[in-house]
């Protein structure tokens, strides 16, 4: 059984990396909107934000809509391969975990 990644398995980062993966490639979303997806405040969020920026597996664009700064949160390929291959490893586990049928 493949091994669990340790930075997606987070609650936080597990929730992000599932949020953005669920947009289509190259999407990203915007910090204000991943806040209220996840219910993370904007110290934690920033900092799971970039522990995944650090692992290669999102990028973060910065600009300014107006006046504004926005800052946009995209998985990278190499993120959403980790991610697809972390649900992969908790399918196994839990398809292992799970009763047989008589």
């Amino acid at each position: 059984m493949a091994e669990l990644d340790e930075i997606i398995h987070q609650p936080l980062r597990l929730k992000i990396m599932a949020a953005l993966n669920a947009l289509p490639a190259a999407t990203g979303l915007d910090f204000t909107r991943l806040k209220k997806l996840t219910g993370a405040t904007d110290g934690n969020l920033g900092a799971h934000i970039e522990t995944l920026a650090k692992a290669g597996y999102v990028t973060v664009a910065k600009a300014f809509v107006g006046k504004k700064p926005q800052t946009t949160v995209t998985a990278t390929a190499a993120g959403r391969g980790a991610f697809a291959r972390h649900v992969a490893t908790l399918r196994e586990i839990i398809a292992a975990s799970a009763p047989e049928a008589d």
